[in-house]
């Protein structure tokens, strides 16, 4: 179940409108539209965080495999880590659809390329002027 659907699922369950969800998270009625509908993802563990105590449930819940990696890129590496990440997800995803392994091979293959994304990334901060290492 993706980011959007669970949202969606815990604020009807409730009972609540997203305006009330939204000031519950301290974020803006738009910004929580955008999660919802997942045309948006929120870029900073924090906002998972403030909408997993909002809702009660733990972050983990809130995080797929996929978006714990997406924000980790994005803590890490800003916002041209996480559009890397994110479209690597993609890609897989697309890679994934003929459904020819199983579900502990796509885990599995996930993880590897997850690995080889991060070992890049380290490999390649060598190469970047010095201000923007970190």
């Amino acid at each position: 179940m993706k980011l959007a659907q669970k949202l969606l699922q815990l604020r009807r369950q409730r009972e609540l409108s997203q305006k009330t969800v939204a000031a519950g998270c301290g974020i803006s009625r738009q910004t929580y539209n955008g999660y919802e509908t997942g045309l948006r993802y929120p870029r900073q563990r924090a906002t998972y965080e403030a909408m997993a105590k909002f809702f009660d449930v733990d972050v983990n819940y809130l995080f797929g495999e996929n978006e714990q990696f997406v924000t980790d890129a994005s803590d890490r590496y800003g916002a041209h880590g996480m559009a890397q990440a994110r479209a690597l997800v993609g890609e897989l995803a697309g890679m994934f659809a003929g459904g020819e392994l199983t579900e502990e091979d796509k885990v599995a293959v996930m993880r590897s390329l997850e690995q080889a994304f991060w070992l890049a990334k380290e490999e390649n901060k060598k190469y970047a002027p010095k201000r923007f290492r970190k």
